[in-house]
Order: structure tokens, then sequence, then C-alpha cells
């Protein structure tokens, strides 16, 4: 595996997913363009669109050199993807994410600001002096954190902020920068896929499923704890192998190097420190809450860590000309993280114009209904990761692909709890590899690790996860689960 993996090169990230966004235009032109009927339903108070089953329509394609140009809609018609169109994916994108990309640059500059005066600092160097002898437990805690935080609260990008403050812990405790970025990615992941009570997949699959909200947590939490003993065990064995030798890192060449303000300087605690750290966690915190409680969104988000930001200059007593350097300075860092979002969408742009993520979804759900029970389970599963691809959001893919495998689950005799576990793990898993997941890949643009040695590094977990999701599925069909 590893030699093989070895000889495989992937360009950098801009040329990659440029590559993607052409291949899915040419994909544009082949595949069969149609469309299903959708509809709106309430579910839990929120008012969602979702498909109507056996509504699906062949929509024929109109060709013109014009069309091909500039591209051109005939009322009735499905447009392949033009030059000027597959050229404007990616301001498109750039525009539909804009949210996102707000968001990753507020925290950037938010967290410079704290960095800049030092508090991040003082508390990060006796956190490691408390934990020199016990790195392992140290980042257990961190690990059960943010799993805990998936599983159970569907929390992710949340996290962004932690970024800078795990990849200096990864370096003062003798890790790589992969190391420290897959604290939180690994984690996430198991979490996500697991989903015992996220909101966000598995109790949007239950309720379309017209299933009990939190119904089936049994085989949820022992497929949790499995995935969550497989995932650290393989971060600290990775782990080991890097402080054992630095060569046997997925960067060998990386010097590992931070800014000014992430060198470690031992200093005393002072008051303001405290005071600005207080306030940073108490916002934090509330933000969370507000998140789960109140229905925020990215720029309701966004706004509370714009507040941080204040509060942390008024605090900290800085100059207004200081204070916007740190600012401006933390923009700056985020700018390419940002950018990889708007690409990344862009490939979502061009599906969605020329009309064929339902012509996908129509024909595997054809041939699902001619496998039998245990063969079409896994189909499922491994249906909903290649939708991931395309369409990666949970609560967005559960509204496309749920209304379908429900009544294709009744007619196979498999169980819609079992369905939704099929599409809670199919949409999780994935989120480690696909170059279309935003948040992924903005994580990994601000901790500059290349997409291909992550890919390169997680891929064998990936695997392992993904064979464990299928048997805990065949355990399902086999229980009646």
């Amino acid at each position: 595996m590893k030699k093989l993996l070895a000889k495989v090169s992937i360009p950098h990230v801009f040329i990659f997913l440029s590559a993607i966004i052409l291949f899915c235009s040419v994909l544009t032109y082949i595949v069969p363009s149609g469309a299903f009927q959708r509809t709106t339903k309430t579910y839990n108070h929120i008012e969602q669109t979702v498909i109507v089953p056996g509504s699906y329509q062949v929509i024929p394609k109109h060709f013109s050199i014009k069309g091909f140009v500039l591209g051109e809609n005939i009322e009735g018609y499905a447009s392949p993807t033009s030059l000027l169109g597959l050229f404007s994916s990616i301001p498109k994108g750039l525009n539909q994410a804009a949210a996102l990309i707000f968001f990753i640059f507020i925290i950037g500059a938010v967290f410079n600001l704290i960095q800049h005066t030092g508090t991040v600092n003082v508390f990060v160097f006796k956190l490691l002096k408390n934990f020199r002898h016990s790195p392992v437990l140290l980042t257990f805690i961190f690990f059960s954190v943010f799993a805990m935080a998936a599983t159970f609260l569907g929390m992710g990008a949340e996290f962004l902020p932690l970024i800078p403050v795990l990849l200096i812990l990864s370096k003062e405790m003798g890790y790589d920068r992969v190391f420290g970025v897959a604290i939180l990615l690994i984690a996430q992941g198991v979490g996500w896929a697991s989903a015992v009570t996220n909101p966000f997949n598995v109790q949007i699959a239950q309720q379309i499923a017209e299933l009990p909200i939190g119904s089936g947590i049994g085989l949820r939490m022992v497929m949790f704890v499995i995935c969550f003993a497989i995932g650290f065990s393989f971060l600290m064995f990775y782990g080991r192998s890097v402080k054992q030798d630095k060569m046997k890192s997925a960067m060998p060449d990386d010097t590992f190097e931070l800014s000014e303000e992430s060198v470690l300087v031992e200093e005393p605690i002072t008051k303001r420190h405290y005071l600005i750290a207080a306030t940073a966690l108490l916002l934090f915190g509330l933000i969370l809450f507000a998140v789960q409680t109140m229905g925020w969104g990215l720029i309701e988000m966004t706004g509370g860590f714009f507040t941080v930001g204040l509060l942390t200059i008024l605090i900290s007593g800085m100059s207004g000309d200081e204070s916007m350097k740190a600012f401006v300075k933390g923009l700056q860092i985020m700018i390419v993280p940002a950018l990889i979002v708007g690409f990344a969408r862009g490939i979502q742009v061009v599906l969605l114009e020329g009309q064929v993520i339902d012509t996908v979804l129509y024909h595997a759900a054809l041939v699902l209904q001619k496998l039998p029970r245990l063969l079409a389970v896994e189909g499922m599963f491994m249906f909903q990761t290649v939708m991931n691809f395309f369409i990666p959001s949970a609560s967005g893919q559960a509204m496309v692909s749920m209304p379908l495998m429900v009544p294709l689950s009744d007619l196979l005799g498999i169980t819609r709890q079992t369905a939704v576990m099929a599409f809670v793990s199919g949409d999780g898993f994935s989120n480690l590899v696909i170059p279309t997941n935003g948040v992924l890949m903005a994580i990994l643009g601000i901790a500059q690790v290349p997409s291909e040695k992550w890919f390169k590094f997680v891929l064998p977990l990936f695997l392992i996860l993904t064979l464990v999701a299928a048997m805990m599925l065949l355990v399902a069909v086999e229980t009646g689960y």
C-alpha cells in the first residue's frame, strides 16, 4: 500500500481542483440530464425541499456553438457546461461559499489577534508543562472532545479556530504537522460517521425515514466506540513512528516552521492573559450553545468571533494601528484556505447546472433494486459515499437521497433504520478524503498540509473504517436493526 501511494502524485491543490471541475464539465456532455420533482415538507418545524420518488424525467440536452462557448438556456432543455460556465464556476463557487469563506477569514484574523497578545503562548506552554510526561493523554483528551462533539452534536467547522493551537502542540510534543491536523480531522471524521445523535445527519435522515428521533442509538454507539479506538490507535501509531524516525512522516521534508508568534517562550501568566482567555472561551461556549439551540449558522458565528476579536483588542490595550496590523496579517494567512473552498464548491456548480446529479441518483436506485439484501445494503453505503462527492453536505444529501432510499429499503426488506445507518456511514467516512469537502480543504490549507500528503496519510484509515462500516451494516441487516 505504502509503495503504491508513494507513486501517486497530485498537483497543487488549485490545479487538482480545477482538473476535477474540467472533468465534471465534460461529464455534463456525456451523462444524460434529468431531474426529479421537488416538494416541501416540514421536519422538526423546519421546512425542507425533498425529491418526489418516481418523478424522475429525462431532460434532453441542447447543443449549439453559442451554447458551447457562452451557454444558452432553452426552456425544456438542459445545457451542458459552456466554456464561459467552466471559467465562471469558480467565481460562482466563491459566491455560493461566501459565508464559509468570510468565516475562515475572521477566524484567522481573530486568532492572530489573540496570539499577538501572547495569550496562546503562555497557556499552551503551561498545558505542555503539565502534560510533559503524558503527550498521549493530552492527545487523547483533545481527540475525545472532538469525536464526541461530532457524534453527539454534529460539530466540526466550529473547531477551525483551534487548528493553529493543535499545530503548536504537535510541534512541541515532537510530532509533525500532519499529526496536529489529524487530531481534529480523524476525531471529527469517526464521530460524524458513527453519529450517535448528530442533528445534522442522523436526525434529519430519521425524520425523513419517519423514525423516532434518537432511535437505534445502541448499534451506532457500538460503531462509534470501535471507530474511535481504530482512529485513535492509527493516529498514535503514526505519531510514534514519526517520533522514532522523521523520515516516516507524511511530510518528511517539512521543516514545520510556525509563525514567530507561535514559538513558545516561557512567560508569566498575567491577569490580562487570564481575562483575554476567559472572554474568548466564554464567547466560544456561547457561540456553540447558540448553534445547537438557536439555529445559528456561519454568518452568526462569524459575528460572534468578530466580537471576540473586538474584546481582545480592548482588553489587551493594543493601539489601533497595532491591532489592525495583527488583524490584517491573520486575513493574509487565510487567503489560500479561503480560495480553496471556492474552488471546491465550483465542482458542485457545474454538476448542478448540467443537471446530471439526479440522473446518477435515479440509475443507482435502479441498480440497487436488482440486488439481494446483503449486497443492496452495501450498495446503498457505497452509493452514499459517492454521492458525498457531488453533494458534500449531510443535510443537503439527506434531502436528495433519503426520499429514494427509504422506499427502496422497504422493497428490499431492509429496515429503514439500516438505511439511515448506510446513509450516515457513507456521508461520514468519505469526508476524510473527498476534495469537494470545503471544510476539509480549508483545514488543510490553514495547516499548510498539501492535499496529496493528507490523502496518502489517511487513505489506509479510510479503507479500514469503510470495511468496518460495511461489516456493521451486514450485522444490521442480519439482526433486523
